[in-house]
């Protein structure tokens, strides 16, 4: 029975689970974060783009 609590008490393979578990979180929270900065230049951006694109002229002829 000692032997039994010994082993499961050294035993790390669940660690790992818990190192990725925390890993994935930071991960996607630092994704989250980048997108909530950039969202607001993103709009401006494609209103300008969506600004001079539609203003430009064809021309058909050469």
């Amino acid at each position: 029975m000692f032997k039994l609590a010994k082993n499961f008490k050294n035993d790390e393979s669940g660690a790992v689970t818990v190192d990725w578990v925390v890993l994935t979180a930071a991960i996607v929270g630092l994704g989250i974060a980048v997108l909530a900065a950039v969202s607001d230049g993103l709009d401006n951006l494609s209103g300008d783009i969506d600004t001079q694109l539609s203003g430009q002229a064809i021309s058909t002829s050469f």
